[in-house]
C-alpha cells in the first residue's frame, strides 16, 4: 500500500540550519511520534535545501540572476509584464527562469537552486539514516512546467538511494510482448505525489512516501540522469528560435551564393558558353 503524508511543524529555514535535526525533530514531535521506517522515501522541496545552503542572494534585478544561471536559451516569449525565458541552467534542467525563485524570500533577494542537488540529497539521507537506523531514499523536488501541457508539476531535481527511472525495457507486458522503451520516471512521479500533500501555501516542505521500498538502491544514479539534453533533446529550441535560426542560416547561404564568382555554363552546340555570375543562373 502506498502512503504519502506531509511532516508538520517544520520552521522557516535559514542559512546554516541542520536539516537532519530539523526534520527529525519535526517527525519525533508529532502526536504520536512518526519515526521513519525501512524503505521510506522523503520528498524534500528544493527551496529549504537552498535556504539551508545559503543560496539566497541579493538581487535587485531578478533578470540578471536568471542570466547568470543560464547555460542556453531555449525559448523566449514577450508578455505585458516582460519576457518569459525558458532556459537550460547549469544543472542541465530546462525550465522557466533557470529555477531562480523570488517567492517566499525576503524583499530584494532571490533564491537559487542548490549547487548540487544530488549531493545535497546524499548528505541528508546519510544523516537521517544514521539518526533512525533505517534504509531511506531522498528525492529533492522543484516545480516545473511541462511542454505542451498547462500548469506545473513537481519533479525530481536531486536524488539519493532511489531508482529515479524504473527501467522495464526487456521485460514482457501482460500479452507476452517485449517492452522496448518503457522506463517510467518514478522520481518525478514520487515528487508529484508528494506535492499533493505538501501544498506550497501551507508551509509543508517535506513529505514521506511509504510503500515503494522496491525502488531503493544504494548506488542509484542521481537526478541528472533524468535530464534529456544535447543530442538526445529532440526539441532543443523553441519554435521562434528554431524559425529564426533557420532563417538566418538560409539568409547566410543566399548571401554566400551571391558573391561574385565564375560559373561555367554547359556547352551549347559544341561551343563553350561565356562565364556568368551565379545570380544570372536564377534569372
Amino acid at each position: 500500500m502506498l502512503t504519502v503524508f506531509a511532516i508538520p511543524s517544520i520552521p522557516e529555514i535559514v542559512s546554516g540550519d541542520d536539516l537532519v535535526a530539523i526534520i527529525g525533530d519535526a517527525l519525533d514531535g508529532t502526536e504520536p511520534a512518526t519515526p521513519l521506517a525501512d524503505g521510506d522515501i522523503l520528498a524534500v522541496t528544493s527551496k529549504i535545501i537552498s535556504k539551508a545552503e545559503g543560496r539566497s542572494i541579493r538581487a535587485a534585478d531578478r533578470e540578471q540572476a536568471i542570466t547568470d544561471e543560464t547555460v542556453r536559451v531555449v525559448a523566449t516569449r514577450a508578455h505585458p509584464g516582460g519576457v518569459t525565458r525558458i532556459v537550460e541552467n547549469r544543472l542541465g534542467i530546462v525550465a522557466a527562469a533557470a529555477g531562480v525563485d523570488a517567492s517566499n524570500t525576503p524583499e530584494g533577494t532571490v533564491l537559487l537552486l542548490p549547487v548540487d542537488p544530488d549531493a545535497s540529497a546524499a548528505r541528508l539521507r546519510a544523516g537521517l539514516q544514521a539518526r533512525y537506523g533505517v534504509t531511506l531514499g531522498i528525492v529533492i523536488t522543484d516545480t516545473l512546467g511541462r511542454p505542451w501541457r498547462e500548469g506545473q508539476s513537481d519533479a525530481a531535481i536531486g536524488g539519493s538511494g532511489v531508482r529515479l527511472i524504473d527501467d522495464l525495457r526487456g521485460t514482457l507486458d501482460t500479452q507476452g510482448r517485449s517492452l522496448d522503451v518503457t522506463a517510467p520516471a518514478v522520481g518525478d512521479e514520487i515528487a508529484a505525489a508528494a506535492d499533493l500533500v505538501k501544498r506550497k501555501s501551507d508551509g509543508l516542505p517535506v513529505a514521506v512516501v511509504r510503500g515503494l521500498a522496491h525502488l531503493l538502491l544504494e548506488d542509484a544514479p542521481g537526478a541528472r540522469s533524468l535530464n534529456r539534453t544535447g543530442e538526445k533533446d529532440m526539441f532543443r529550441l523553441g519554435s521562434d528560435e528554431a524559425w529564426r535560426q533557420g532563417f538566418d542560416a538560409g539568409r547566410a547561404d543566399a548571401l554566400a551564393s551571391s558573391q561574385p564568382t565564375e560559373a561555367v555554363l554547359p556547352e551549347l552546340d559544341g561551343e563553350a558558353a561565356p562565364t556568368a555570375h551565379p545570380g544570372d543562373l536564377h534569372r
